[in-house]
């Protein structure tokens, strides 16, 4: 078992990947370097094992296949993942990797949002989007997390282990994020610097395509994490309109003792069983979300267990 692992995933990053694996070697010479390459068609490959690092591939598409490879296969106290264009300056390395080691954070987030992100990164779709992502994903789930999408993380040995990798591209930070938050995870935010690729360097996220993969995402594990939530606003906004389709009809029958557009009343008598099906059906996957997080801890006692042996081998 590695004491530190770094990770890093690579498509197609000739142009800085050699850099980044010199670099961190030099922040962190106590590291074991991986590089997952992803189906590279330049000399990603050549040049990581010529910086010294531990080539392996993922040869199914995507960075959330890498992740779940990476995450299966390497075992470690600490892991360091970072991406392989040399956006991310290693200065902070050991920083995160000491609140991992040292104070017990589950997942430590490098957060560029709070440096010079928006002065150094050259898309301002990607701007917009990681702000409103930011935003919306802290409100819903009720936390201060500073950069949602970040690509400089840092892992407990608990949180690799227990963390299901579900998504298969660039939506996996998002996953990561809500995962954390949801099962109560110890989650640490350390600024970083950040510098846009350097020029030459393209970058594989596609700002319309991915963005939606986010937002589908997001939705898809607020309706898992907090079924009540999800479905008893539905439930709510059903109600709503069933009663303002429904007061004019009353006002009418009042008057004159006649029903005349009895189909809009039948509609919403419809939408109030419909409103009442999904309030219910909300409840009940709410109890088993709890018992889930009950489980949960149980998976992570297990696994810590486990870590003790691994260590004490």
């Amino acid at each position: 078992m590695d004491k530190i692992a770094v990770l890093i995933p690579c498509y197609n990053e000739e142009k800085t990947i050699e850099k980044v694996v010199t670099d961190v070697k030099k922040a962190l010479p106590e590291a074991t370097v991986y590089v997952y390459d992803n189906n590279s068609t330049d000399k990603t490959v050549e040049l990581a094992e010529k910086a010294g690092a531990i080539l392996r591939h993922e040869y199914k598409q995507g960075k959330g296949n890498v992740i779940r490879r990476m995450f299966r296969e390497i075992d470690a106290q600490c892991y360091l993942m970072i991406d392989g264009d040399d956006t991310y300056p290693l200065d902070c390395a050991r920083e995160l990797v000491d609140k991992v080691l040292n104070h017990h954070a589950d997942m430590v987030v490098g957060d560029r949002l709070s440096s010079t992100y928006f002065t150094e990164n050259k898309r301002p779709f990607h701007n917009f989007g990681n702000t409103m992502m930011r935003i919306c994903i802290n409100r819903l789930f009720h936390t201060d997390i500073k950069d949602i999408m970040t690509g400089y993380r840092a892992f407990s040995y608990e949180f690799v282990k227990t963390f299901p990798v579900v998504s298969t591209g660039f939506e996996i930070e998002t996953e990561m994020t809500i995962h954390a938050v949801n099962y109560n995870l110890q989650v640490e935010n350390v600024v970083v610097q950040y510098r846009d690729r350097p020029e030459g360097s393209e970058s594989k996220l596609n700002t319309f395509k991915d963005g939606m993969r986010v937002i589908k995402k997001m939705l898809q594990l607020y309706k898992n994490y907090q079924p009540l939530k999800c479905f008893g606003m539905f439930a709510c906004l059903l109600f709503l309109v069933a009663i303002v389709l429904f007061v004019p009809i009353l006002i009418e029958y009042f008057q004159s003792g006649l029903v005349p557009r009895f189909p809009t009343l039948i509609v919403c008598g419809f939408m109030v069983l419909a409103g009442i099906q999904s309030l219910f059906a909300g409840m009940i996957l709410d109890v088993t979300v709890a018992r889930d997080r009950r489980d949960f801890e149980y998976r992570l006692n297990r696994v810590n267990a486990e870590l003790k042996g691994k260590m004490d081998a």
